[in-house]
């Protein structure tokens, strides 16, 4: 499959959602809806942004016991969600209930991508939580396990999505944060790369926000961004 982009709704409220999402040029089939805004307006913030054609990846990074894990993900399927995130440090016994409670919702149930390693850590931060292994190594650890344990894809930064590709295969999805232009600033993203880099290790999905909401021009700045990714 070619790599899609992501525009990440990083708003406060459903109007802004809906201004952003219309703003958007039709290539972009896919938008995030993160935790600012859905606890802002609770799943009801979804049925506006469907209506207008996106296809919605929910990210709310459930990381719970394994029943409550199971039940949210059969609630987001209720929702048709495309895309639903949850935490591989959760274990393997709640990544294995998440994958159950998907595949028997069946061809409706959401895709389940785990989150390794968040963008905004780095080494000094994986000290911090006890974590001795490198990035890249706790990445690979945690994307092995999550797979292995029947969810369809990860979140990885695009330093490691290469990595992942290849010890992975191509089945499983990658999605990958932390996206930015040669000519945008980095935020609080501590390990990013450009689109096209990204999609030449094997990225499935990219997600980017601020550079494309926050610009002058969000049409002009989503077609930037998709020109970079065809460069590969």
């Amino acid at each position: 499959m070619k790599a899609e982009l992501i525009v990440a709704l990083d708003v406060p409220d459903v109007a802004a959602a809906v201004a952003a999402v219309k703003k958007l040029p039709a290539e972009v089939q896919f938008v995030k809806v993160g935790l600012e805004l859905f606890v802002a307006e609770g799943p009801d913030v979804l049925k506006p942004i469907a209506a207008l054609g996106k296809k919605i990846f929910l990210d709310l990074k459930l990381h719970d016991i394994p029943r409550t894990v199971e039940r949210a993900v059969q609630s987001a399927a209720q929702h048709h969600v495309f895309m639903l995130t949850l935490h591989a440090a959760g274990g393997r016994a709640m990544l294995r209930a998440a994958a159950d409670a998907a595949r028997e919702v069946g061809p409706a149930a959401p895709k389940l991508v785990a989150v390794t390693v968040l963008t905004s850590l780095d080494q000094g931060d994986l000290n911090d939580l006890g974590v001795a292994r490198t990035p890249a190594q706790q990445v690979m650890a945690l994307g092995e396990l999550a797979i292995g344990s029947g969810v369809d894809g990860l979140v990885c930064s695009a330093q490691e999505v290469g990595a992942m590709r290849q010890k992975l295969g191509p089945q499983p999805l990658l999605v990958t944060p932390g996206i930015r232009l040669p000519s945008d600033a980095i935020g609080d993203q501590k390990r990013v790369a450009t689109p096209a880099n990204a999609v030449k290790d094997g990225s499935s999905f990219l997600v980017v926000g601020r550079p494309i909401l926050e610009a002058a021009d969000p049409a002009a700045a989503a077609h930037a961004v998709l020109a970079d990714m065809r460069k590969t």
